[in-house]
């Protein structure tokens, strides 16, 4: 079934972020959602189901009786060359990591969508941004990378999901949206992505190859399996992921920065605590502190370089430009090691974060950078 009957491209609605979310994978032709309620993201599942896309563009919607067969369901769909996903929060995505790990190592495409909240464990439905070592660090077993993405605007979660289905497509790995808990549930206005149709078998067949989709004529059957006895070929397989990775640090690199081109101290964060650390740059600018912000877009691959060669600049006189770095996030800690990973130790870096579901304030930041300013060591 296609979508050449909609025609309302660039609808503009107010939404929610995990409302948009929903809006934006029945539009960009998404075959399949497979998912469980937790806060804070069940409005996911909840506005697929009022939508009702298996009326309209034939997506199938799916409540499973678990995280764990919901990332199951999405390896099976995604095996077979079907645009699948799945969202959850927190602990709901560490349920889900060993299918995650197993997609990975067929090199299966699916999507994963995290709304994190406090942890650890069940912790608090209120938002957080704790799951980021989870996410950028791979949490099953073996050596393996997913594409990880981090909206900061009801916008982007609607933009994105696009985006992580082609990246996860065109480099066949699994590709995740963090989203910390207030942009899922915050409301702003977003502009909808048009209708797409969805693939056809022949497309699938066409482009994807290796995807199960019955045997033709003439061609072996497409086996996927993430397990191989033979050390030897296992290693192959290995060697060649590492290298798809490295061409996609080298290519896909995605980040922001607002107020950079004079900053002497930069700050470094990600969703939410972006836009809250924006507020904080914009007081400092008129107390006469020339503070800029550098966002992250992809977690994984992470900008090194772009962090590096931006806190490197040198002034006329031969000094370094960027005067410290404060790295701020909603969580004990954890982008920092990424940060000191970019600029090797030149400049002092410093931490600001809160845990538990709090979300700091825009003042708090600058005072945590006015600290930074007074002590740098």
């Amino acid at each position: 079934m296609t979508n050449e009957k909609h025609t309302n491209e660039g609808e503009v609605m107010f939404l929610k972020g995990n409302e948009a979310i929903a809006h934006a994978a029945i539009r960009c032709g998404v075959d399949g959602f497979f998912g469980y309620p937790i806060t804070p993201q069940s409005e996911i599942i909840e506005t697929l189901s009022m939508l009702k896309p298996w009326e309209t563009t034939g997506m199938a919607v799916v409540q499973a009786e678990s995280e764990t067969a919901s990332i199951n369901m999405v390896y099976g769909a995604a095996g077979a060359g079907k645009r699948a996903f799945t969202s959850s929060s927190s602990p709901g995505i560490a349920l889900m990591q060993e299918g995650i790990s197993y997609m990975a190592g067929c090199e299966i495409p699916g999507v994963v969508i995290d709304i994190s909240r406090g942890g650890p464990g069940l912790g608090t439905i209120q938002p957080s941004q704790a799951d980021y070592t989870q996410m950028t660090r791979g949490g099953g077993n073996g050596d393996y990378n997913c594409i990880v993405l981090a909206p900061s605007t009801v916008q982007e979660m609607a933009d994105f999901v696009p985006l992580i289905f082609e990246l996860a497509f065109k480099y066949r790995c699994v590709g995740m949206l963090l989203c910390d808990g207030v942009i899922g549930q915050m409301m702003e206005k977003c502009v909808l992505p048009p209708y797409q149709p969805r693939w056809t078998e022949e497309y699938i067949r066409e482009h994807f190859p290796w995807a199960a989709t019955g045997r033709s004529s003439g061609r072996k059957p497409n086996i996927i399996t993430s397990l191989e006895l033979t050390a030897e070929v296992l290693e192959e397989r290995n060697i060649r992921m590492q290298e798809k990775y490295r061409t996609i640090q080298e290519r896909e690199t995605r980040y922001e920065t607002y107020m950079t081109d004079d900053a002497e101290y930069i700050i470094v964060a990600f969703g939410i605590t972006a836009r809250l650390a924006e507020a904080a740059i914009a007081e400092m600018r008129k107390e006469g502190i020339r503070a800029g912000l550098f966002r992250p877009i992809t977690l994984w691959p992470y900008p090194y370089k772009e962090l590096e060669t931006l806190c490197t600049r040198k002034t006329s006189e031969g000094r370094n430009m960027v005067k410290g770095i404060l790295c701020a996030e909603i969580n004990a800690g954890q982008m920092i090691e990424d940060v000191r990973l970019a600029v090797h130790d030149a400049l002092p870096v410093r931490h600001f974060g809160r845990m538990g579901g709090v979300i700091p304030e825009p003042d708090e930041i600058s005072e945590a950078l006015k600290e930074l300013i007074a002590n740098p060591v």
